[in-house]
C-alpha cells in the first residue's frame, strides 16, 4: 500500500498533558547519605540501612541553610506528553536536566492537538509584570475552540499533502502548530526538580511568587505529585521552607 492509499489520521484533541513516572532512583536516604560524607566519611553509607525519618532535622535543616548538593544524588525520569508550546518553555530549564523528544525529522507526527477546555482562563487583564487572568465569555470558549480545529485540520491536511507528494518530514513539519502535541523523556534530580516547581506552579507556600502558564503548571504538578511519593521528607523540607530550591 501507497502513502497516496493509505487513510489519512483523523486529528484528534485533548486539554490534558500525560506524565508518567517511568524510572527512578530517589529516596529521601540519598539526601542524608551525601551530606553526612562530609562528617562521616564511609560510615555514611550505614545511612542507606536506617529509617530516614530519624534524620527529617536534618533534611530540613539542609533545606533551610541552602546546601544544595546532598539533594543531587538521586534520579528521576519521566514520560510527558504536551502541546510543543509547553516544551519551548520546559527546555529553559537546563541545569540537573536531560530530554529525549520525539523527533519530526525521523517519523509522521500524529495529529494531537491542543484545545483548552472550560477550566481555561482565557483573558488576560493588566500590564506585563503585573496582570492576571479571568475567565472567558461562553462566545470566547466557542471561537476558541472553533478557531484551533479549524486551524489545526488545515494545518495537518497541508502537511499530509507535503508528504504525499514526497516532501521531506523535516521540511513538511513547519506546517504544524504550537499546539501539536509531543512527548519526551524527561530526567531530573531532586534539586532540580523544586527549581521547576518554584518557577512553574503557584503555591500558597512559596516565599516567591511565581506566574506559570497553566499548561506547563499542569505537568509541573503531576510530576510534583509523584515526587512527593518518593522523597516525603525532602517534599515537605521543601513546602516548610518556602518552596525554593536548596
Amino acid at each position: 500500500m501507497t502513502r497516496a492509499d493509505t487513510p489519512a489520521p483523523t486529528p484528534s484533541f485533548r486539554s490534558d498533558v500525560t506524565v508518567e513516572l517511568v524510572k527512578h532512583s530517589a529516596a529521601d536516604t540519598d539526601v542524608l547519605w551525601a551530606a553526612r560524607v562530609s562528617t562521616a566519611g564511609e560510615q555514611s553509607l550505614e545511612e542507606l540501612h536506617k529509617d530516614p525519618e530519624r534524620s527529617k532535622g536534618l533534611i530540613n535543616f539542609l533545606m533551610r541553610d541552602r546546601h544544595g548538593s546532598p539533594f543531587e544524588h538521586n534520579s528521576m525520569t519521566f514520560f510527558v506528553s504536551a502541546p510543543l508550546f509547553v516544551f519551548r518553555e520546559f527546555h529553559r530549564h537546563r541545569v540537573g536536566w536531560s530530554y529525549n523528544e520525539e523527533s519530526g525529522r525521523y517519523r509522521q507526527l500524529e495529529p494531537v492537538f491542543y484545545v483548552p477546555d472550560e477550566s481555561r482562563k482565557l483573558v488576560q487583564e493588566g500590564r506585563p509584570g503585573k496582570y492576571v487572568f479571568v475567565e472567558g465569555t461562553e462566545a470566547q470558549h466557542e471561537l476558541v475552540g472553533r478557531a484551533m480545529t479549524d486551524s489545526y485540520r488545515q494545518a495537518y491536511e497541508t502537511y499530509e499533502e507535503m508528504l504525499a507528494a514526497g516532501v521531506a518530514r523535516e521540511v513538511a513539519r513547519a506546517v504544524l502548530p504550537v499546539g501539536l502535541y509531543s512527548s519526551m523523556y524527561a530526567t531530573c534530580n531532586a534539586r532540580s526538580l523544586m527549581h521547576f516547581l518554584g518557577l512553574r506552579t503557584q503555591h500558597e507556600e512559596a516565599r516567591v511568587p511565581s506566574f506559570p502558564q497553566r499548561e506547563i503548571e499542569m505537568v509541573a504538578e503531576l510530576m510534583e505529585a509523584e515526587w512527593a511519593k518518593l522523597m516525603p521528607l525532602t517534599y515537605a523540607a521543601f513546602n516548610a521552607n518556602g518552596r525554593t530550591a536548596p
